[in-house]
This record gives structure tokens, C-alpha cells and sequence, in this order.
């Protein structure tokens, strides 16, 4: 019998061990995301900025990725160049121009700050994503789930540090500190990149740089489909990440409360934290029903939670935020999911570059909603713009729908007689 050789023995182990370290990279990395909007009313107050103008500040992350994304994507230097070593660039870049915001003494060179955060953030999310599938063939959902999880918590990580140090002046937590501490977090995770040494066993050698490689991924249907359930699932996520706590601290019950800065960043945190629980979840139902269905459960979670919480946010504090931590988990639940079905679908030799272009796609669709929200508010209401989340969630769902119905279409008839008796087997409630 033969045997494999040692550099390709890889147990379930050490496996576990990459994903905890990428996991917790990502984590300390993506944490300088929402370093802004975590204080943005100090920094609305410091620079006089108007709704619009506060949501530029996160908006320009989300440029910043995209242009970033089709660099990496365009010149084949997501397949060329090892994820791991990709990731521990772009999280040190994204330290350093986080930390540039402390010298910004108004919104132009904020903004010129967070857009090169998001850039560098372009070579961290999708690096860790490849890098994670090298080490996993089977329970790849549950895996990159866990990823997922890890940049929900980095989320959540500047509304924590936020409300932990609330109370140091009139107006909660210096917003110095908290960028201070998320640059200090994304260095720290590009040290720990560093500690990864090789990829897993089911990786491929580095493909030649190709300018093509960002066309070529698109000329799967499937892949358009997933791109387009991405870009639908991205319209309400990363809206819901950076106004959740807006919404929350203007809610009358919060506002009664003792300390309500430390109180909406807490809620904040929890309720978009959360999420990562909603991913593991995601990832193992992707494992055993198929990802394009598990996808849809998540649609149809966060859908009823947004249009719950347009309907019932003057209710009591306790239903508002049990409905915001509903959404929560549901929100992101299947953002790895879509980042698999495009890994699976894309041609073996371009998968970094396909999913730079999903996540082009998707943090452009972003951009739009960042910017979009408080003005909707501003001019309507909260609930008008929940419903423009929710809508654009289930726009792309019915893309993720199509997806499935190619895949069934796609089964041997003996298989989907199998598969209808299996349906037709299971016990009834």
C-alpha cells in the first residue's frame, strides 16, 4: 500500500489548529472595519458631519475593498501569491492605515484613511476564506462558517471595546482608544498569519498571474447566480452592521437608561456578535441539506426578522432586541455558504480571483446601502428602510433559488427519485 508522504499527512488535528489560527486572524484583522462607526457620533460632533457624511466614513471602507478586490482579482495576485501570506499583508496594511485616522484632523483625510483600510482588508477576508478551504474537503461549510463566525466577532470588536471603556469622558470612549486598539488588533492578527507556515493538503500550487482571471470566473452560470445571491446578501448585511447601533440609541427606552452610550454599544455588540453562532449553524445545515438551501433558510430568517423589527420597534426594549439579535443571526448566517458555492463552481485554477470578484460585487452592493440607510431615515423612517434591506435579501435569494433548481435539474433521474423519497419519508410534525 502505498503511502503518503509526511508533508501531506494532515489529521483532523492539525486541520483544527489552522482554522483556529486563520479563524482568530480574521477576527483581530477585520475588527478596524467598523473602527469608525463604532464612534461615529463623537467624530459627527468633532467634525460637524451631516448623516450622509457619517455614513461616507464606512462607505469608503466598502470602496476601498471593491477597488482593492478587483486589483487582486484583475491581476491574478489572489491565485498567484499564497493566501496566508496575503492575509498577513493586507492585515498589517490595515493596521497602519487604520491607525492613520488618529492624525485626521477632518472628514478628507478620514475618509482617504478608511478607504485604504478597506483596501488592504481586500487581501484579508478573501485570503483567509481560500486559505481555509486548502485544509478542508469534507465539513468545508461547517469550516468556512466558522471563518465567517470569526468576522462577525471582528464586527462586533469595536463596539465591545466601545462600550467597556464608556464613561471615560462626557462622551463615552475616547474615539482615539478605540482605533488605537482595533490597529493594534489587526497587527496582532497579521503576526499570528505569520505563524501558519504552509497550506493544507487540498490547495493547488500558485497559478501563473492571469488579467483574464477576473472574466474567466464568470463564465459559469452558477457562479453568476451565487455572485448575485452574494450581492443580495450583502445588500442588507453590512447595513445592519453599521447602523444597528444607530438604531438602537434612538430608541426612547435606551435613551432612559443610565449610561446610553454604553448601553447601545453593548446591545450593539451582542446583537451583531451573535451572528457568529448563526454562521456555525449555517455551515453545518450547508454540510447536510446542500448550500443553496441552506442559503435560503438564511433569507428567509433575516427577511422576517427585518420585517418584524419595521413593524414592532416601538415595542418594548425586550422584543426590539430579541428581534435585532434574531436578525443578527440570520443576517450573515450564509455568507460563507455563498463564498463555497462560488469556490465549488469556479474553475479550480481561479478560485482566488472568482471569489475577489463575488467580493467586489458584494462590498460594492454594500456601498450603496451604507450611504442609503440614514438617508432614508432622515427623509422616511426606520421602517422604510428595514423593508429596503429585507427586499434586497430576498432579491437575491431568488437567485440562490434558480441556483438550486439548476442543481436539481442537474441530478440523474434515480437521484431525484432518491431525493423526493426522502422528502416524502420524513416524519410530519
Amino acid at each position: 500500500m502505498a503511502v503518503r508522504p509526511a508533508a501531506h499527512r494532515v489529521g483532523p488535528a492539525r486541520a483544527g489548529t489552522a482554522l483556529a489560527v486563520l479563524a482568530v486572524a480574521t477576527a483581530l484583522a477585520m475588527g478596524v472595519w467598523f473602527s469608525a462607526a463604532a464612534v461615529v457620533p463623537q467624530l459627527s460632533a468633532a467634525w460637524d458631519l451631516s448623516p450622509a457624511g457619517s455614513a461616507l466614513l464606512t462607505v469608503a471602507v466598502q470602496l476601498g475593498f471593491v477597488v482593492g478586490a478587483l486589483v487582486s482579482a484583475g491581476t491574478g495576485l489572489a491565485d498567484a501569491v499564497p493566501a496566508r501570506r496575503l492575509l498577513a499583508v493586507g492585515a498589517a496594511g490595515a493596521a497602519v492605515a487604520n491607525a492613520g485616522l488618529l492624525l485626521a484632523d477632518g472628514p478628507v483625510p478620514a475618509v482617504v484613511s478608511r478607504l485604504l483600510t478597506g483596501a488592504a482588508l481586500a487581501l484579508v477576508y478573501p485570503s483567509a476564506l481560500k486559505e481555509v478551504s486548502t485544509w478542508f474537503s469534507r465539513g468545508r461549510g461547517t469550516a468556512l462558517g466558522a471563518m465567517v463566525g470569526a468576522l462577525t466577532l471582528g464586527t462586533a470588536l469595536p463596539h465591545a471595546v466601545a462600550a467597556a471603556g464608556a464613561g471615560a469622558d462626557a462622551g463615552g470612549t475616547p474615539w482615539r482608544l478605540v482605533v488605537a486598539a482595533t490597529s493594534a488588533c489587526a497587527l496582532a492578527g497579521a503576526l499570528l498569519a505569520l505563524a501558519l507556515r504552509r497550506s493544507g493538503p487540498h490547495g493547488r500550487p500558485p497559478a501563473a498571474v492571469d488579467r483574464r482571471a477576473a472574466v474567466a470566473a464568470l463564465r459559469q452560470r452558477p457562479v453568476v447566480l451565487a455572485v448575485l445571491g452574494y450581492a443580495g446578501h450583502m445588500w442588507e448585511l453590512y447595513a445592519m452592521w453599521a447602523w444597528t447601533g444607530a438604531l438602537l440609541a434612538g430608541l426612547g427606552a435606551v435613551a432612559a437608561l443610565h449610561d446610553p452610550a454604553a448601553a447601545a454599544s453593548a446591545l450593539t455588540a451582542l446583537c451583531v456578535g451573535v451572528g457568529a453562532l448563526g454562521c456555525l449553524a449555517a455551515g453545518v445545515l450547508g454540510d447536510r441539506v446542500g448550500r443553496p438551501a441552506a442559503v435560503l433558510v438564511c433569507v428567509v430568517g433575516s427577511s422576517t426578522a427585518a420585517l418584524g423589527l419595521a413593524v414592532l420597534r416601538s415595542g418594548p426594549l425586550g422584543l426590539v432586541v430579541a428581534l435585532v439579535a434574531l436578525w443578527g443571526f440570520w443576517v450573515v448566517a450564509d455568507s460563507a455558504q455563498l463564498s463555497a458555492l462560488v469556490a465549488e463552481h469556479a474553475d479550480p485554477d481561479l478560485v482566488g480571483g472568482a471569489v475577489a470578484v463575488q467580493m467586489a460585487a458584494g462590498y460594492l452592493t454594500t456601498a450603496v446601502t451604507v450611504w442609503l440607510v440614514p438617508v432614508v431615515v432622515e427623509a422616511a423612517s426606520w421602517s422604510t428602510a428595514l423593508v429596503l434591506l429585507a427586499a434586497g435579501s430576498l432579491a437575491g435569494g431568488a437567485a440562490v433559488l434558480a441556483l438550486l433548481r439548476d442543481e436539481r435539474a442537474a441530478l440523474p433521474p434515480a437521484a431525484r427519485r432518491t431525493a423526493a423519497g426522502r422528502r416524502r419519508a420524513r416524519p410530519q410534525p
